[in-house]
């Protein structure tokens, strides 16, 4: 037998064993678990998206109190030449 012949007849080795019986609730069960994790993904990225929201405007108030952007007064005054 060939190798794609072995894969074959174990194939169908598989396939011909009884299999368990599936519960008649299965798809309820499926349905109702399905549903549970969509709302806790929605409920997580709106909890995300709330929290990114949050920090964006701390940085902003942070910003435009300390303005970053600007130079720093000089610790020393300059000398006092020419009077």
């Amino acid at each position: 037998m060939t190798r794609h012949e072995d894969k074959e007849a174990a194939v169908r080795r598989l396939l011909d064993t009884p299999h368990p019986p599936v519960p008649a609730d299965l798809a309820v069960r499926a349905v109702s678990r399905g549903s549970r994790r969509a709302r806790r993904e929605r409920v997580a990225r709106r909890v995300l998206w709330g929290l990114f929201v949050l920090a964006a405007l701390a940085f902003t108030v942070w910003a435009s109190v300390e303005r970053p952007w600007e130079v720093p007064p000089a610790a020393t005054t300059p000398p006092l030449e020419g009077w």
